[in-house]
């Protein structure tokens, strides 16, 4: 790719005498709405902040690469600013960067996935090579800087002969810059080591250049710089590996590949030949760190079905709601109707639980795989299908209640430590070895899990239900204040879980006697997921940046709906993820609303806690009032406290 081809000589500015981001990126803008790039720099402008918010797009050695996608961008271009001072408060990878060379580029919305990344991963690559970049920094025109651009007269030392061999795999969360970089580093490190380095990434476009063939058994070492679960990675069965993250390399990556040759985290598991699997028991990622990517896989997995049911029962309900039937549309007797449209609704709305059963199986699977690879994939499943209750509808049971979220998370984990384990210790002749994954592992890691649900999980929760049920009913004479703020803690806590249902049982009880309204908890289902929905929105306005991943913002979105139609599931990617944070927040945020709520005298007889029972609360001023309460502190407590912790790892 030719980069002269994407600017031009008035589209290069030297010297630029401004110490602000914001007003850098302003001029750049400007420019680029000169050359006719833009149809409004306004726009423009605007999607380039947007995505400063996400990420930093500072990176090292006096480098920034802003980017923005919009529709108000013609074709794809950049703009580059070399500044008279350097800027030390650019956001960057590099702590100590102190920006001299901007690229903004603009890239048309519709090329968003094609022209976007070739340009920022063809821009990242050369620019790790510091020849280039002096190249770029001593033009003295324009006209000398466009020739730069694509100058290729930096020749790289190769050795007489590469000692070692070493592959690599690099993906980030979003699969753009760092991916690249990443990729571009160990090359360079392995280039000066005398060690051939060969990157595979895994980023916004798929699998690049993956790994195959020959190279497979030459390779001395694997390297995995991925803040995601690599995929295929029992390829690499019985090399040594060091599991890193992505952006460790632009600073380490001589000791990486150093680690990777002589002092691996381990050997990857597999199902290649007896030697082959022998995973060492020293992986230095640490546990926590594992466990981590493990719920971030299982989330980035598990979202679309949320998002797929959601949708699903939203677009039911929402075309139901002029009929006066949106909460009558599941009744069993809307399936053979004689009116088609209530029969398709009635489907449609079934379909989306459907899919919402599987949220928990497909977050399971996930965990275990990124803990295990595929030998813990039916494990981790069947982990989540008892999450999700769904031997409950299997075996006949009725009034069984799942154990949601906290058994999803427990029973994943456990099913990819335990297909890990088998995984390494078992030793089998190599007549034999096919019946390791294939029989062995699931059979022995499917009955662990059984044995652990059946004695521990469910009559954990089970019990768990049992206790909060004597506990609410105990509480019942003692006022309003404590009543209400018991029934929306245990309502927020799990979402759906075991403790919901039973608050839920006992609110609905109390209220079809007319002993107490079902004020706190209706409040408390819908305030959680409009909480953190919006967290996700408002978090760059309130700090100045997103402090919630692209996963999450997409959560986000879809909580923030789910919230006003009463589908509280929709918050619990946000708990997975972070469940020390997000569960005593949503506790805090329920109680504070509910009681606000039912202090200022709102009251509400029937269980209808989305939008289209609103109108039938007593003193709604008060009900809403309760509502914005909640919600806001759930999302600037969120808000703020990820912020802290943002600003604490970067420290």
């Amino acid at each position: 790719m030719e980069l002269r081809k994407m600017t031009d000589e008035q589209l290069i500015m030297f010297d630029v005498d401004s110490t602000s981001k914001h007003e850098i990126l302003e001029k750049l803008a400007g420019a680029l709405h000169e050359k006719d790039i833009l149809t409004s720099k306004e726009d423009f402008l605007k999607a380039v902040l947007e995505r400063e918010q996400i990420s930093p797009t500072g990176l090292e050695a006096g480098l920034a690469i802003p980017h923005g996608k919009s529709t108000s961008v013609k074709k794809a271009a950049f703009a580059v600013a070399r500044l008279k001072n350097g800027i030390d408060t650019w956001e960057s990878i590099d702590p100590n960067n102190k920006v001299q060379l901007v690229f903004l580029l603009a890239i048309p919305d519709a090329e968003a996935g094609s022209t976007h990344l070739s340009v920022l991963s063809e821009l990242s690559t050369r620019l790790m090579d510091k020849a280039y970049i002096d190249n770029l920094m001593n033009a003295a025109t324009p006209a000398e800087f466009l020739a730069a651009l694509d100058s290729r007269d930096t020749v790289v030392e190769e050795p007489q002969e590469y000692t070692k061999t070493v592959l690599a795999i690099t993906a980030c969360a979003a699969g753009i810059a760092h991916t690249y970089m990443s990729a571009e580093a160990l090359e360079k490190a392995g280039r000066e080591m005398g060690i051939r380095v060969i990157t595979e990434k895994q980023g916004a476009n798929g699998i690049e250049d993956a790994h195959k063939g020959a190279i497979l058994k030459e390779a001395d070492a694997v390297v995995f710089a991925t803040d995601i679960a690599p995929k295929n990675k029992e390829r690499f069965a019985g090399k040594p590996y060091v599991q890193t993250r992505v952006a460790e390399p632009l600073k380490n990556a001589k000791d990486i590949l150093n680690r990777a040759l002589t002092n691996p985290d381990g050997t990857v598991a597999g199902d290649e030949n007896e030697d082959d699997i022998n995973a060492s028991s020293g992986n230095k990622q640490g546990l926590l760190a594992e466990i981590t990517q493990a719920v971030m896989t299982g989330i980035s997995y598990m979202i679309p079905v949320l998002v797929a049911a959601g949708l699903m029962m939203g677009i039911a309900k929402l075309a139901a709601m002029p009929f006066g039937l949106v909460d009558q549309i599941h009744d069993i007797k809307y399936a053979t109707h004689s009116n088609e449209l209530f029969v398709i609704l009635h489907h449609l709305d079934k379909f989306g639980g459907m899919i919402f059963k599987f949220m928990y199986p497909i977050f399971g699977a996930f965990v275990a795989y990124s803990i295990a690879d595929r030998v813990g994939l039916v494990s981790g499943f069947i982990g989540g299908v008892f999450a999700a209750g769904l031997h409950y509808t299997f075996w006949g049971v009725e009034g069984g209640i799942p154990s949601g979220f906290l058994g999803a998370l427990i029973l994943g984990l456990t099913a990819g430590y335990v297909s890990k384990f088998l995984n390494e210790k078992i030793k089998l002749n190599k007549n034999l070895i096919a019946m390791k994954p294939m029989l062995i592992i699931p059979a022995i890691s499917v009955l662990t899990i059984f044995f652990l649900n059946f004695y521990i999980v469910d009559p954990v929760f089970g019990g768990l239900n049992a206790l909060l049920s004597d506990w609410i009913t105990a509480a019942q004479g003692a006022g309003n204040v404590v009543l209400a703020s018991i029934i929306a803690a245990a309502t927020a806590f799990d979402l759906g879980g075991p403790i919901n249902k039973a608050a839920g049982a006992i609110a609905i009880g109390l209220a079809a006697d007319q002993i107490y309204p079902l004020t706190a908890r209706v409040l408390a289902i819908v305030i959680p997921p409009i909480g953190l929905g919006l967290a996700t929105v408002i978090d760059k306005y309130v700090v100045g940046r997103r402090v919630f991943d692209a996963n999450l913002r997409v959560a986000g979105n879809t909580s923030l709906l789910l919230g006003f139609i009463a589908i509280s599931e929709g918050a619990i990617p946000f708990m997975l993820r972070n469940p020390l944070i997000t569960i005593p927040i949503n506790i805090i945020g329920a109680i504070l609303g509910s009681v606000t709520a039912v202090l200022l005298g709102a009251v509400q007889w029937y269980p209808l806690p989305a939008v289209w029972g609103w109108p039938l609360v007593e003193n709604l001023w008060a009900y809403l009032i309760g509502l914005v309460v909640g919600a806001g502190f759930i999302a600037f407590a969120n808000i703020f406290i990820r912020f802290a912790i943002l600003k604490k790892n970067e420290r």
